[in-house]
């Protein structure tokens, strides 16, 4: 529960407004399909989807910076697209949210990273994927380093945010915790499995369950073995915070080895947990970046993504609506 008072809470959305934070990672387009199913196909045992609206939204780490902009603050994502059609279609996104586009950077050898999903009677029947898992090359990784140090000095945080998409390589990550760290810029990580190790010295690593389990080869159930978990972040990776989310579960902070806390979900009813956990990042690193405690900033980034699971599809989180729920449980 929060140590804030009102007046004090009222202070840390203020200082919402206007933080720069940088997004660095794999950017990507989610495109929804949504109709009825009244019939099975004659040409094989398969629903037959009638459309009835198609749009596209912000994925990945350009969900963050989507969420940034919807938390108040000023997002610089900095990532690859492809020339392709869907690259077009994320560019045409960033325009209409007023996100500079300036880090993007657009490589004809790889395809836009798309999510395209059917959906009906607000239940998903497929997702089909566009993507390249591979590596970028020495002169996008060049041009990412470079701009992100030529934007640091006006930087409040960045987030790290790897889908194993490829464009945060080792040295990717080693530089920009470098540049980071010199110029004490928070540095917030939402890891995956490949890298999951080379995010080391940073101010918060935010890895989920199944990746921490993946990465340390253990199983995560009894409050036990979450205290052992969180015990091998800190210990291994040396960050400042991590933060353990465990789904239904809530999530578990620890400061240190030995110091834990733990703080249940605030879901009233789980409707979809798509992009909850790029809504957990993104107000986590603003409320640092606000000035507000680990604890209390874990706790607001806990009832961002339960506003958002309550809803279908992938959706930011609004600052009102946040703190306007956060508000109505302090006392």
């Amino acid at each position: 529960m929060f140590q804030l008072s009102k007046n004090e809470l009222e202070n840390i959305k203020n200082n919402f407004i206007g933080k720069k934070i940088a997004i660095v990672g794999d950017m990507m387009l989610d495109c929804y399909y949504w109709g009825e199913v009244k019939r099975i196909s004659p040409e094989a045992p398969v629903p037959v989807v009638e459309i009835d609206n198609e749009f596209f939204r912000f994925g990945g780490a350009a969900n963050c910076a989507y969420n940034i902009i919807k938390l108040g603050g000023i997002p610089l994502p900095i990532g690859v697209i492809g020339s392709d059609n869907d690259g077009r279609e994320f560019n045409s996104l960033m325009k209409e949210a007023e996100i500079n586009s300036e880090g993007i950077i657009i490589d004809d050898q790889r395809p836009t990273t798309a999510k395209t999903r059917v959906i009906a009677y607000n239940h998903h029947v497929v997702r089909i994927d566009r993507e390249s898992k591979n590596k970028i090359s020495v002169e996008t990784e060049n041009k990412i380093i470079e701009y992100f140090r030529s934007k640091s000095e006006s930087l409040d945080a960045v987030i790290l945010q790897d889908y194993n998409k490829g464009v945060l390589t080792k040295r990717v990550i080693k530089e920009i915790i470098e540049i980071a760290n010199s110029k004490n810029i928070i540095i917030t990580v939402d890891p995956k499995f490949d890298n999951f190790f080379e995010y080391k010295n940073v101010t918060v690593f935010k890895p989920n369950k199944k990746e921490t389990e993946d990465a340390f080869g253990i199983r995560i159930e009894s409050d036990e073995e979450i205290a052992r978990a969180g015990k091998k972040l800190i210990e291994k990776l040396k960050p400042k915070y991590a933060l353990l989310t465990l789904g239904e579960a809530g999530v578990a902070l620890f400061k240190s080895s030995n110091d834990i806390k733990r703080i249940s979900t605030k879901a009233r009813k789980v409707r979809d947990v798509s992009g909850a956990g790029d809504t957990v990042i993104s107000t986590l690193t603003m409320a640092l970046a606000a000035n507000a405690d680990i604890a209390d900033a874990a706790c607001l980034a806990n009832y961002a993504a339960g506003i958002v699971c309550e809803e279908v599809g992938i959706v930011p989180v609004e600052l009102n609506k946040l703190f306007d729920t956060v508000n109505s449980v302090i006392k």
